[in-house]
């Protein structure tokens, strides 16, 4: 089995959390998902498993963050820059909040970062490495 991640987060509405992230591009696994979770596809290595608050308790007895903090920012590759701009617009339509830290713009190395209903935080990012300066000499 090659190597994968799998990331976990709580979710209040199940529903409205999957319809959210197949807005963003994600597409959903039937075969890990029920009325407790549904495991939503990035990649042949990147799954995000979303979980019912209840479901959650069974992993874990942490406190569940507030929506209006922040543990991790995960950033997600995107195909271009239009990409990342339609990411953070699918999110604002759909329940998310978009640009909630400001654009960055660096030339080579694009992203926004959106929020889904529940308050996580992604990073849409598009990068040309070809086009990213060098760091200088190494001696």
């Amino acid at each position: 089995m090659s190597k994968m991640i799998f990331v976990n987060l709580p979710v209040m509405d199940l529903d409205a959390s999957i319809t959210f992230y197949k807005s963003i591009g994600f597409e959903n696994n039937p075969q890990f998902t029920d009325d407790t979770a549904a495991c939503m596809v990035w990649s042949e290595a990147i799954n995000v498993m979303l979980l019912t608050h209840a479901k959650w308790r069974t992993f874990t007895n942490r406190p569940i963050p507030p929506a209006t903090s922040s543990e991790v920012m995960l950033a997600l590759s995107c195909d271009s820059r239009e990409a990342v701009d339609a990411m953070n617009e699918a999110a604002a339509a759909n329940g998310g909040t978009a640009d909630i830290n400001p654009a960055q713009e660096l030339g080579f190395m694009y992203n926004r970062n959106l929020a889904d209903p529940d308050g996580h935080v992604w990073e849409a990012m598009w990068m040309d490495l070809a086009a990213m300066p060098s760091s200088g000499s190494t001696s």
